[in-house]
């Protein structure tokens, strides 16, 4: 079956794995990837798949209402997958308006062309949004969990600007009838996860003996997942999820931060021929994140029963594996760091 697909902030980290999934499990999909090339999207984590006779790249913002609803009816986009979005949250306390903007006006902007575009026409149509668990709020060290009924109570810029977003999202199926999916997933680690995130950081900051800074004494608790599995799951509930539903995804895979440093510090000490334990004295402990939430843990047994999801990965095989990605691919990181990336796609794209 032919199908025109738009993924949204597919030069990103999440994104480009999905993007890479589809385009080479489903050459007969027109792929387009969307996105507007802030500082986490990169073009160069796709030079594998850039060549694709099925591969679109479009830069454009979300927000741009006109431009999104001429690329969705001058396509015939029939299914979008919407991961477009900023995510860090530190950078969220800092600038909060710019997350209102991109994260609550840019889902309106797609949800309202999709509605205007497809008008009424929804056979065959889905609206997939990606969002995250933090919207969930915080939990105990109690052994409870998030489900798909957690209600909601986010505690950051980033978690609440998600959170409308799901609210949108939720709000145009119920009012307009639109067919959506939503999935709220635990933290991403993996491949071309861009180095201001918390396990990119490490390694390269461990490369160069730099600190390793710690929020409070790192008891804080989070959910890990392996970011091509997350992409599967993305695949499987994009074909096969039920329209209307929420679905959880995670990697059942609970790290205390400072536990899941020592295994870094471990593990990229070990592939670069380090004395054990050399790089434990990089830790360093700073003060702690403002609305810090103590623990974040998703319960996927939905996602496992109804569509027969499960994560491939035990976390120790998916650090290693991570690890060794970036000291492969260290002029990836170095060019991300840098800034040489963008000089990248301003030549290839002429952007």
């Amino acid at each position: 079956m032919k199908r025109n697909i738009l993924i949204t902030g597919g030069a990103g980290f999440i994104g480009s794995h999905v993007v890479r999934l589809f385009v080479k499990n489903y050459p007969e999909y027109n792929i387009f990837n969307m996105d507007k090339l802030t500082y986490a999207g990169n073009l160069a984590n796709l030079t594998d798949i850039e060549e694709a006779s099925n591969y679109h790249f479009l830069k454009e913002d979300i927000c741009d209402y006109e431009k999104i609803r001429n690329i969705i009816a001058g396509n015939d986009i029939d299914g979008i997958i919407h991961l477009a979005a900023e995510s860090h949250v530190d950078r969220s306390i800092k600038d909060p308006l710019v997350f209102a903007q991109t994260n609550v006006m840019g889902t309106l902007s797609l949800l309202q062309a999709a509605k205007e575009t497809w008008n009424g026409n929804y056979d065959g149509k889905i609206f997939y949004h990606i969002s995250t668990d933090e919207v969930y709020g915080t939990l105990d060290f109690d052994g409870t969990f998030f489900t798909e009924e957690t209600a909601y109570d986010p505690h950051s810029p980033y978690s609440a600007s998600k959170a409308s977003s799901d609210h949108f999202v939720r709000a145009y199926h119920d009012t307009y009838g639109i067919p959506v999916i939503v999935t709220n997933c635990s933290n991403n680690y993996g491949p071309y996860q861009f180095p201001e995130k918390l396990i990119p950081l490490f390694i390269n900051n461990i490369r160069h003996s730099r600190p390793l800074p710690v929020y409070g004494k790192g008891e804080n608790v989070r959910d890990w997942l392996y970011v091509e599995d997350h992409a599967r799951a993305i695949d499987l509930i994009f074909h096969k999820g039920k329209v209307g539903e929420t679905y959880n995804i995670g990697g059942f895979n609970e790290w205390k931060n400072i536990d899941l440093i020592k295994v870094i510090i471990k593990t990229v000490d070990k592939l670069l021929g380090n004395p054990e334990g050399k790089s434990l004295s990089l830790i360093t402990y700073v003060t702690d994140r403002a609305g810090h939430d103590l623990r974040y843990a998703i319960d996927s047994s939905k996602l496992k029963h109804e569509l027969g999801w499960e994560p491939s990965l035990q976390f120790e095989e998916g650090i290693e594996k991570t690890v060794r990605w970036y000291l492969e691919n260290q002029q990836w990181l170095d060019n991300v760091t840098s800034g040489e990336y963008e000089k990248y796609y301003e030549k290839m794209y002429k952007i």
